[in-house]
């Protein structure tokens, strides 16, 4: 989880593009899996994740050929690797910018919003390096990236109607799903003091015994995680109900085995930060 200082430096973001507070520290949470910073060589860094095809489209013929036969351009997305380490990755962006330092820049996702600096222009920075630097300058830099695209993108709307399934096809593309982006948000939204919605048309229905479903396989591994072993296929049936009823009793809760407002907001709460950085 954030500490209160980052919490603060991400809320006065939030405040500077009137966004929703919990609903910017929520995307944040999982876009950056919780790491919002990597140590380089000494040096404490956003995290990166170099694209090879925006490389291969971004330079002139003959650099062009210099990065395919260095490994570092293809036309194909994934293509060229990024290591675990971001480390590694660093060095995969100097050696890129030895052979053309502001489509290296350009051909990078920058921070915890994972915006890619062949933005800049479109995001209203003076150039790639300005860019850089907003990104290299501490997490409130690289929240600022990330407010900056998301008011752009007209997701604004998204955030303030808590459509978490809208906001994540938009910005994470239509394999959210496969990563339950629009899950993650919803439950780091209230983490983070967001205001129930249940009236919304986007919100999650209520799941009860004969229940099934992606929610309801959701539900299953989140109780799993809390400590309640269940198998995670999708049904709601009576040990899905008992392990719920079990959580309900245990959180002081009406114990009553349906997945509603309440318990969803005791169970967002307990669960733990989103994992998996770029």
């Amino acid at each position: 989880m954030f500490d209160s200082e980052l919490v603060e430096a991400i809320g006065a973001v939030a405040e500077e593009h009137n966004l929703d507070r919990a609903a910017l520290l929520a995307v944040t949470e999982v876009e950056s899996g919780g790491r919002v910073l990597a140590m380089v060589e000494g040096r404490a860094e956003p995290l990166i994740r170099f694209e090879g095809h925006y490389f291969y489209r971004l330079l002139p013929r003959l650099k062009r050929n210099r990065a395919l036969a260095a490994g570092l351009a293809h036309p194909v997305a994934g293509r060229v690797g990024n290591t675990r380490s971001q480390t590694g990755r660093w060095k995969l962006l100097d050696k890129a910018s030895a052979i053309d330092r502001p489509a290296a820049l350009a051909s990078t996702s920058w921070g915890v919003g994972q915006v890619m600096g062949d933005h800049w222009r479109w995001l209203g920075f003076a150039s790639i390096d300005a860019f850089v630097e907003q990104a290299r300058g501490g997490v409130a830099g690289q929240v600022r990236i990330m407010a900056r695209f998301i008011v752009k993108a007209g997701l604004t709307e998204r955030l303030e109607d808590l459509d978490w399934a809208g906001f994540a096809r938009a910005y994470n593309g239509p394999g959210y799903r496969a990563n339950r982006y629009d899950d993650k948000l919803a439950r780091a939204y209230l983490r983070h003091g967001g205001r129930m919605l249940f009236a919304n048309r986007h919100a999650p229905a209520l799941l009860r015994l004969g229940s099934h479903g992606m929610q309801v396989e959701q539900l299953q591994r989140d109780l799993r995680m809390l400590g309640y072993p269940l198998i995670a296929d999708g049904d709601f049936g009576r040990a899905t109900q008992a392990a719920l009823m079990g959580f309900q009793k245990d959180m002081s809760l009406s114990c009553d085995g349906v997945y509603g407002p309440r318990t969803m907001e005791a169970m967002a709460r307990r669960l733990p930060p989103a994992a998996g950085a770029a």
